[in-house]
C-alpha cells in the first residue's frame, strides 16, 4: 500500500505536512509507503490524500490531522466508510472532465524522482529533438500553433525562428517564472509538481536556436518551487540531461536560477532582462526586440513556464497532435486558474474554445460565500471585469478581445454580488501606480491621476466632467505607455464603468466635451 500526500505550497498551507507526519507515525503498522507527491491542482480538496491499492488510487479530502485516526481505521479494506472518501481519483468528475496535457503528470508521484518522470514519457521530447536539426525543431513548434502563455500570446515559433536566424557568438533562453498576476498559480504548480518538464522544455529551446545557457527568473515568493527546481537541476545534470554533450547530441546546455525581488513589472520581458543583468527593472523601448538584442545584447528567447513546458508535448507527440486541440488561432490547451470568491478553486486544463460559462458551471461550483456570481476578471489585474452577458464567450484570444477582455495567463478571479466595482476600478489605477517602473509619463503620472479622478467620482464631485477626464487619461495611457503595464490598465477601469451598474454612467464615446452644458 502506498499513500500520497501533496507537498506543494497550497497543500502545505492547509497543513499537509502535519497530515503527512500523522500518517508517517503509523506507516510501519500499516506496512505502507508514504510518498510526498505534487498537487493535482484541486486546491478545494487539499490536503488530498490518495491511497494506492491494486485496483487503483483512492482519494480522500480534504483531510485534516483530526481525520487521520479514522482514515487509519478504514485502511485498507473499508475505504468507503470514511466520510471524506471520494472514490478513485481518476473518476472524480472535476479531474476526469479535464484535458490534461501539460499537467498530465502533476500529482502522480514524487516531483523530483527521475524514474517517475521518465516512466511517464518524460524526456521523450528531448530524445527526439536530439536527432533533429535546429530548424526542424523550430518548424515543429511553428506548425503546432503554440502561442506564448504569458499573456501576449505571440507565436512561439516565430520568436524562436528570429533567434535562430540571428547570428551571434552567444544566445540565451530565459524562462519568465515571475508569475505575478493576481489569481494565477499555474507556473508555480508546474515547477513544484513537474519541474523536469520545464527543464526539458528549456533544453529543447536551446537546441532549437543554438543557445547554450538558460536562466529561470523565479519570483522570490516561491521558495518551494526554488527548492524543487534546484533539486531537479542537480538530478538532470547527473543523469546527462543537462550539461555537456546532452544525450550524445553534441549540444551543450546549462540552466541557472535567478530570484526576483518582488517587482510586478519584472514580469514584462525587457524589464526582466534588465533585472537579470543586475540593473533596475526598467522597461526598454522596442525595437530592438529581445529576440535580436536581449540579455547582455545577445539574441534571447523569453518564454514563460507553461510555454516551455508545452514544447515537450509538441516534440514527443508531434505538432499535429498539439494543433488538433483548441479552436481558431488558439491551439493546444489553456490552464484556467480559478481563484477569488470561488467554492472549488484550483487549476483546470481544457482545450481552447471552451466557453467561460461552461468552466464556471462545470468546475467553479459557485462562490465560496454562496452568493450569486457577479463579476469575473480574466487575465490578471490588467484584465477586464466581465458581467454575465459576456460569460458565454469562448476562451480564445481573439474571441475575448472582441468583448474587450483578454485571456492573459489564464487567471479567473470571481466576485459575488457584494463586490464594489467602483472600488475595483480604483484598485486597477492604484495597482498600476504602485507597480509602474516609472520610466514613461503616461503610466507613472496617469495612474496616479486616474485613482484621484475615480475617487472624485465616488464622492459625486462633478461626475460628468470627471468621467470625461478619466476617459482622456485612459486614452493617453493606452496609446502612450511604453509597455502593457500602463497600456492595459484602462481595460479593467473601463469595463467596471461600462459593464456594471453602480449609479454612475460609464465613460464611452458618446460622452464628449461638446455634450457638457
Amino acid at each position: 500500500m502506498k499513500i500520497f500526500i501533496p507537498k506543494d505550497t497550497s497543500a502545505v498551507a492547509l497543513d499537509a505536512d502535519d497530515v503527512a507526519q500523522a500518517l508517517s507515525r503509523a506507516q510501519h503498522a500499516l506496512e505502507a509507503e508514504i510518498c510526498r507527491n505534487g498537487s493535482r491542482g484541486a486546491f478545494w480538496l487539499e490536503p488530498l490524500v490518495e491511497v494506492e491499492l491494486a485496483a487503483g488510487r483512492y482519494a480522500f479530502g480534504p483531510i485534516g490531522v483530526e481525520d487521520v485516526p479514522e482514515l487509519l481505521e478504514c485502511l485498507p479494506d473499508r475505504l468507503e466508510d470514511h466520510p471524506k472518501y471520494l472514490g478513485l481519483t481518476e473518476d472524480i468528475p472535476w479531474l476526469a472532465n479535464q484535458e490534461r496535457v501539460t499537467f498530465a503528470r502533476a500529482g502522480l508521484g514524487d516531483p523530483v524522482c527521475m524514474h517517475t518522470y521518465t516512466k511517464l514519457s518524460g524526456f521523450s521530447g528531448l530524445e527526439k529533438s536530439a536527432t533533429l536539426t535546429s530548424q526542424e525543431i523550430v518548424t515543429q513548434v511553428l506548425e503546432s500553433g503554440l502561442r506564448g502563455r504569458g499573456g501576449a500570446a505571440f507565436p512561439t515559433g516565430i520568436k524562436w525562428q528570429t533567434v535562430l536566424d540571428t547570428p551571434a557568438d552567444q544566445k540565451y533562453i530565459v524562462c519568465n517564472a515571475d508569475e505575478g498576476d493576481s489569481g494565477t498559480f499555474a507556473d508555480r504548480l508546474l515547477m513544484e509538481a513537474d519541474p523536469f518538464q520545464l527543464i526539458e522544455g528549456m533544453v529543447i529551446a536551446g537546441a532549437a536556436v543554438g543557445a547554450t545557457l538558460g536562466y529561470i527568473y523565479l519570483r522570490s515568493e516561491y521558495p518551494l518551487a526554488y527548492r524543487q527546481l534546484s533539486l531537479a537541476l542537480d538530478i538532470a545534470r547527473r543523469e546527462g540531461y543537462l550539461g555537456e554533450n546532452i544525450l550524445n547530441s553534441g549540444r551543450d546546455f546549462e540552466i541557472e536560477i535567478r530570484l526576483g525581488a518582488g517587482a510586478y513589472i519584472c514580469g514584462e520581458e525587457t524589464s526582466l532582462l534588465s533585472s537579470l543583468e543586475g540593473r533596475r527593472g526598467l522597461v526598454r523601448a522596442k525595437p530592438p526586440l529581445p529576440a535580436k538584442e536581449g540579455l547582455f545584447g545577445k539574441p534571447t528567447v523569453v518564454n514563460n513556464v507553461l510555454t516551455l513546458a508545452a514544447v515537450t508535448t509538441i516534440m514527443s507527440q508531434g505538432s499535429q497532435y498539439y494543433a488538433s486541440l483548441g479552436a481558431g488561432r488558439s491551439l493546444g490547451t489553456l490552464t484556467v486558474q480559478l481563484a477569488g470568491n470561488v467554492a472549488r478553486g484550483g487549476l483546470v486544463e481544457v482545450p481552447f474554445g471552451v466557453k467561460l460559462s461552461d468552466v464556471l458551471k462545470d468546475y467553479a461550483g459557485g462562490t465560496f460565500s454562496g452568493r450569486p456570481m457577479y463579476a469575473i476578471q480574466v487575465g490578471g489585474p490588467l484584465g477586464a471585469y466581465l458581467d454575465s452577458t459576456r460569460w458565454d464567450t469562448p476562451m480564445e484570444y481573439e474571441e475575448f478581445a472582441k468583448v474587450g477582455g483578454m485571456l492573459g495567463h489564464g487567471g479567473v478571479v470571481i466576485f459575488d454580488d457584494s463586490a464594489d466595482m467602483l472600488a475595483q476600478a480604483s484598485f486597477a489605477m492604484e495597482f498600476c501606480a504602485h507597480e509602474s517602473c516609472g520610466k514613461c509619463t503616461p503610466c507613472r503620472i496617469g495612474a496616479v491621476r486616474g485613482a484621484e479622478v475615480i475617487d472624485k467620482i465616488r464622492k459625486g464631485d462633478r461626475v460628468n466632467e470627471n468621467l470625461i477626464l478619466l476617459e482622456d487619461l485612459c486614452e493617453t495611457m493606452e496609446s502612450g505607455s511604453l509597455c502593457a503595464m500602463g497600456g492595459l490598465t484602462p481595460g479593467p477601469v473601463r469595463s467596471a464603468f461600462k459593464n456594471f451598474d453602480f449609479g454612475v454612467k460609464g465613460p464611452d464615446k458618446s460622452l464628449s466635451r461638446e455634450g457638457i452644458s
